[in-house]
């Protein structure tokens, strides 16, 4: 049984972004959770993390201190607008009911709604940015289209594109660069989300086909190679020349980048062989240059007999 929380008050997104005349009409209701359903393509991932973990003892402890925002569905029950990973620590925590602001909503207003709300987070993945972005895109688009019909479509498009820059922090030309990632075949946008990919790289590679981006993660993994951004450029204009074939990308994605040609890496496991525990990271170089040093000015002394 969740402890009382009527000491702890915490601000939520909605409080911030809803006015008062709505907050005095609207009224916090009790909603069973299973009647409690996810926004359709929600782009944002529920992980059963450490986060979770302590969102979920969290709630097992002090209740869900602030409510939902949902919005009735044809069907019956209610769609989640804001608050999915409170339902699901909630449904974890063995709460069989929760707090819920129930709000009639647009479809578009739902999803900006919702894209807002969640943008808040800390921690946010490539490609949930991506989907979140092209979606609250898309909802912007609509509004415009329906408030402006003498408007071209160029022109709509230009103050969607600015009107979706202005709610985030970033430029409208990155803002589409994220929605470009929404193209990747999912393999490869999970290794984006891995950071096995970068992020510039990632959306040159998303101008290849469908079946030239399988080509490529074949070669990736065949060649153990990452994508540079000059790479992935080359291979960007192979597409466009229709010439991007699986051993064309080989060929590229197995080349030896400048970077490693002019690095050595010795794993720390392997030095800590020769080294006492004790010894910081700047010891061990210093100790391995002073060696290099003698063994240099040997190997020149032998040269000279």
């Amino acid at each position: 049984m969740p402890k009382s929380g009527a000491n702890i008050s915490l601000t939520s997104y909605d409080d911030i972004f809803s006015t008062e005349e709505t907050r005095q009409t609207e009224q916090i209701q009790q909603i069973p959770i299973a009647e409690l359903h996810p926004f359709k393509n929600h782009p944002f991932k529920v992980l059963d993390d450490e986060a979770m973990q302590r969102t979920v003892e969290s709630v097992a402890q002090f209740g869900v201190l602030a409510p939902l925002i949902a919005r009735p569905r044809e069907e019956g029950g209610y769609e989640i607008i804001s608050g999915h990973r409170r339902q699901h620590a909630a449904e974890l925590a063995g709460l069989k009911t929760m707090p819920v602001i129930v709000r009639n909503m647009s479809d578009d207003e739902a999803v900006i709604h919702m894209v807002d709300s969640n943008l808040q987070r800390e921690h946010i993945l490539p490609s949930e940015r991506a989907f979140a972005y092209k979606m609250k895109l898309e909802a912007i688009k609509n509004q415009g289209a329906r408030s402006d019909l003498t408007s071209c479509q160029v022109g709509t498009k230009f103050r969607a594109d600015a009107a979706l820059a202005s709610g985030t922090e970033e430029s409208a030309r990155n803002v589409q660069r994220f929605i470009r990632l929404t193209n990747l075949i999912p393999e490869l946008l999970d290794l984006v989300d891995q950071k096995k990919i970068s992020f510039n790289p990632a959306v040159e590679l998303s101008y290849l086909t469908a079946a030239e981006q399988r080509d490529f993660l074949e070669a990736m993994q065949d060649t153990q190679n990452a994508p540079s951004l000059s790479q992935a450029q080359r291979i960007k204009k192979l597409s466009q020349e229709g010439q991007c074939s699986y051993d064309a990308i080989f060929d590229i994605m197995g080349e030896e980048k400048k970077a490693e040609m002019d690095r050595v890496t010795i794993k720390n496991d392997v030095l800590r062989k020769y080294f006492p525990m004790s010894y910081t990271p700047k010891q061990m170089q210093d100790t391995i240059i002073k060696l290099l040093e003698q063994w240099q000015k040997k190997r020149q002394r032998s040269q000279e007999r």
